[in-house]
């Protein structure tokens, strides 16, 4: 299977709004729902944004092996399931899944074709920003998900490339362009090659 792009990034890099700029440009892209055992937050629609499900309904699905991957984040577990990825990649189509370090390198072991992409930010300075929104200091959950950002950026060499989301307009137009060299990339393009060595006299 080589229609699968990861793009992954640490909490409060961005990476959401880049993923709904890419899809909203390319009909051909769909994007991958996870399960996951969290409460539903404010402005999230289920079976849009998650598929939410109970840690009863969440084990149940692990051991009947409906799970591609699945991890356990701050005490809540998520999954991509192998319904998300059968009707969603292939014939033309490719799925684009939000999924962390420990998710991605989870898909690629399953799926050594799959393209990861890792969102950035521009310093920590930034990210810390971003993380504290309008909070005078951090509060716990924030110093968690800092720390867990500081873990996800130590592994940068599970990617194949990098978007240091900075000014939002460029990261948009790298993204665009790294989704660009997957299309024309020789796994999705060998039927082209053999259809003219097809027309050989």
């Amino acid at each position: 299977m080589n229609n699968i792009i990861i793009i992954s990034g640490p909490s409060g890099c961005g990476k959401s709004t880049l993923i709904h700029g890419l899809l909203s440009e390319f009909s051909e892209l769909n994007f991958s729902v996870s399960h996951t055992t969290r409460p539903l937050r404010k402005n999230e629609i289920s079976g849009k944004d998650y598929h939410f499900i109970s840690e009863r309904e969440f084990q149940k699905m692990l051991d009947a092996g409906q799970f591609v991957e699945w991890v356990d984040v701050h005490g809540h577990r998520y999954g991509t399931s192998w319904k998300e990825v059968r009707a969603k990649s292939g014939r033309g189509q490719t799925l684009v899944l939000d999924i962390d370090v420990q998710g991605t390198r989870n898909i690629k072991r399953q799926f050594n074709k799959t393209m990861a992409i890792f969102v950035i930010p521009p310093t920590l300075a930034a990210l810390k920003k971003r993380l504290r929104q309008r909070e005078t200091r951090l509060n716990p959950e924030t110093r968690l998900r800092l720390r867990a950002a500081l873990k996800e950026l130590h592994a940068y060499e599970l990617y194949d490339y990098v978007v240091v989301n900075d000014e939002l307009a460029k990261a948009q137009a790298d993204l665009r362009c790294i989704y660009a060299a997957f299309c024309l990339q020789m796994p999705r393009n060998r039927d082209k090659i053999k259809k003219l060595l097809r027309g050989q006299k």
